[in-house]
C-alpha cells in the first residue's frame, strides 16, 4: 500500500514539473532576431546632425509640393490604352 501511495505522490509531483524548460528558456528570442535583423540602421537614433537647405530652395521645393496637390494628375481613359489607328 505504501508503495502504490508513493508512487501516485511521485506521478502528481511529476505533472507539476515543467514539461518544456529549454523552450520557454528561449521563449520570444526568434522575434527578437528578426527585429534586429530588419533594422537598416540600429545607430540612427543617435545621429543628431542636421543636414539643412538654404532658404530660397526649401521655399521652392514646399510650393511645388502643395501645387502638386491642387490639380491632380488627370488619370487616362482605360478604354483607350493600347488602342491603335487601325492601320
Amino acid at each position: 500500500m505504501r508503495t502504490f501511495l508513493s508512487l501516485i505522490l511521485c506521478a502528481a509531483a511529476a505533472g507539476c514539473a515543467p514539461l518544456t524548460p529549454e523552450l520557454d528558456k528561449h521563449f520570444g528570442e526568434s522575434v527578437r532576431v528578426m527585429n534586429a535583423q530588419q533594422t537598416l540602421a540600429p545607430e540612427a537614433s543617435s545621429n543628431t546632425a542636421v543636414t539643412a537647405m538654404d532658404g530660397r530652395a526649401s521655399h521652392e521645393v514646399m510650393t511645388r509640393y502643395a501645387k502638386s496637390f491642387a490639380t491632380p494628375t488627370p488619370q487616362p481613359n482605360v478604354f483607350t490604352i493600347g488602342v491603335g489607328s487601325g492601320k
